[in-house]
């Protein structure tokens, strides 16, 4: 009989490296993060769910599940979810996990939730509402804590009026609140302005949160910041002007500590408004960024990205006129420049100007191991140098993803705002899908008008690969361009949901399945509501716990809860966790950014696939 064994962090981290070799840190480990098993009260019993590992099949990695102690599923089964058609929300749970027939570890007892959601009571200030969120190992526990945004009054760049102080809220799963940071009045708030990225930048397994701070900003101990310009700044000074934009006085980017909140690290914010002062006319501004009053200078856009060993941040500004990206590093306690890269800096660079989105994507294109950022319709290479542009101009929406499986690497796709303007004898199209790598343009579609909005998910098993649909009417297309429908579904999120390996529509507060003549509600939350207007967008949605299938987390109507939703669908379908794809686990880190978008692996997920 093998004895049971409650593996220890510092237990399971040896296993850990015996049985899947060195391991790489980013954002959060998943091995250091464990099975994430859950489990949940639905009609037909309780439902659990738990990670499977890529390693899983060479190891002959297998489970057990105990209710209330006592064998409820046998040794020797592969699938990573269950239902207990007979279990009751009072009964206790464990999974016991076999390595070539041993035990190698069993997890603490389990309660399930008392509903199909988990329900994380917040405390949001009076007046105030929830926005986007993120994940990561905040404290180093082994376990995924949330940082959630909350803003009262706020204002998209292109409109004028006063906001209110962004707040940083690091709450534990169980709703305790970790710490909270005050950006203050001179940073204003909407979805262009604070791009939070939560990541382990040092490698010490505990993440750090990075973003754009000003004086007025107080740290998660309540202090105003003081390292490097911060050290002698004014935290009194008030920098808006009468229209309620903030366009003169010091700008910073600051390193904040995962477990308190406490100020690491602060610079000055690359590139300034301005290269000679702090205080530049409108005059100035309209000749560096496109206008005057304070709309395209403050288009920022962020993600977090490997160009070696330790990710590094990426910061954006600008993106219609003039475009900007700066790489940092944090590393023994201090921001280090990797790399700027700015269209201002060489003719050459023009061309690239104008190219950007109101969102970005991270991933390694050409196979080097170093990630690319894809920048709208153009793409930057590792470090720092222009990879390619098509010259098609801004959009909305980007999707870096394998639209294609039959063909080598990642494809991309974006719809385009100003489809049917020629420039430079090329006219935009409506939408276009590219070779990632080489920016290759593998089919397009045309219409005149703004394509505001485009997705791209596997939503029908008729037609190889991911399909793609934007609006303004021009329906639904196949990865290879053939259009298959006029049925247009929503064009916000895709979610894997259901037992099998299509992905699910996510929108507002509900979950939809896609079909060539009809759709089929599978989800509604009634007591939730989504986030960021007529984007429709939730706080986070991503693969964060169970099984491959999605989670998604919405607020509550009252704005005082988080609601994690996770499916109660049994699949016969075993698939690695996603987060162990190096690119879905930094789209979760960038999901945040302006106009947010859902993350997509580096792979055909049917390409991964076990069916038991």
């Amino acid at each position: 009989m093998i004895n049971r064994i409650t593996a220890s962090p510092i237990y399971g981290s040896l296993l850990l490296l015996l049985l899947f070799g060195d391991i790489g840190y980013s954002q959060f480990d998943p091995y250091q993060l464990g099975r994430g098993i859950h489990a949940m009260s639905t009609d037909e019993g309780i439902f659990l769910s738990w990670r499977s590992y890529p390693q899983d099949a060479h190891n002959e990695i297998s489970f057990q599940l105990l209710r209330n102690e006592k064998e409820l599923l046998p040794s020797g089964q592969q699938l990573t979810n269950h239902l207990d058609p007979n279990g009751k929300i009072s009964d206790s749970y464990q999974l016991l996990t076999y390595a070539n027939g041993d035990l190698i570890s069993t997890s603490s007892k389990l309660q399930p939730w008392a509903e199909e959601y988990q329900k994380i009571d917040l405390q949001t200030p009076k007046g105030y509402h929830i926005n986007d969120g993120s994940i990561g190992d905040l404290d180093g526990d082994g376990q995924l804590e949330l940082l959630i945004k909350m803003e009262n009054r706020s204002h998209d760049n292109s409109h004028k009026g006063y906001t209110d102080p962004v707040l940083l809220h690091a709450y534990e799963m169980d709703g305790e609140l970790m710490w909270s940071i005050d950006l203050g009045i001179n940073i204003r708030a909407g979805a262009h302005y604070t791009q939070m990225m939560v990541a382990d930048l040092d490698g010490d397994h505990i993440a750090e949160i990075i973003c754009k701070t000003a004086p007025g900003t107080k740290d998660g101990l309540s202090n105003y910041l003081s390292r490097g310009p911060a050290a002698a700044d004014d935290d009194t000074a008030d920098y808006r002007n009468e229209h309620g934009y903030i366009i003169s006085g010091p700008e910073y980017l600051t390193v904040f500590d995962g477990r308190t909140g406490r100020e690491l690290s602060t610079t000055r914010y690359l590139p300034p408004r301005h290269p000679d002062t702090e205080y530049p006319s409108s005059a100035q501004l309209k000749e560096l960024w496109g206008d005057g009053y304070g709309n395209r200078v403050d288009r920022f856009l962020a993600g977090v990205a490997y160009f070696d060993q330790l990710p590094s941040v990426v910061m954006c500004r600008g993106y219609y006129t003039r475009t900007t990206l700066a790489a940092w590093d944090y590393r023994d306690g201090e921001l280090t420049q990797r790399w700027f890269f700015d269209t201002q800096d060489h003719e050459d660079l023009r061309s690239y100007s104008g190219q950007g989105a109101h969102s970005l994507s991270v991933g390694d294109v050409d196979g080097d191991g170093l990630d690319e950022i894809m920048y709208g319709a153009m793409a930057i290479d590792h470090d720092g140098q222009p990879l390619y542009s098509t010259h098609y101009d801004h959009g909305d929406a980007t999707h870096l993803a394998d639209i294609i499986p039959e063909r080598e690497g990642l494809e991309f796709f974006m719809p385009h705002e100003s489809a049917g303007r020629v420039h430079d004898g090329i006219t935009n199209p409506a939408l276009s899908v590219r070779d990632a790598r080489t920016g290759q343009v593998l089919w397009t579609k045309h219409q005149i008008g703004d394509i505001g909005r485009g997705l791209s998910a596997d939503i029908t098993d008729e037609y190889p690969g991911m399909e793609v649909w934007a609006s303004a009417g021009l329906g639904v297309y196949s990865s290879l361009g053939e259009k298959i429908s006029d049925l247009i579904p929503s064009i916000n999120f895709a979610i894997w949901w259901d037992g099998d390996l299509q992905r699910e529509l996510l929108d507002k507060n509900q979950i939809t399945k896609w079909h060539p003549t009809h759709l089929d509600t599978l989800l509604l939350a009634p007591d939730a509501q989504s986030n960021n207007g007529t984007k429709s967008t939730p706080v986070l949605s991503g693969d964060i716990m169970g099984d491959w299938r999605e989670e998604v987390i919405w607020r509550s109507l009252d704005d005082q809860s988080l609601y994690i939703y996770s499916t109660p669908i049994p699949t016969d379908y075993s698939v690695p966790s996603l987060l162990f794809d190096r690119n879905y686990r930094l789209a979760l880190i960038w999901q945040n950014v302006a106009y947010n978008q859902p993350p997509h692996p580096s792979y055909d997920i049917q390409s991964k696939a076990i069916k038991y």
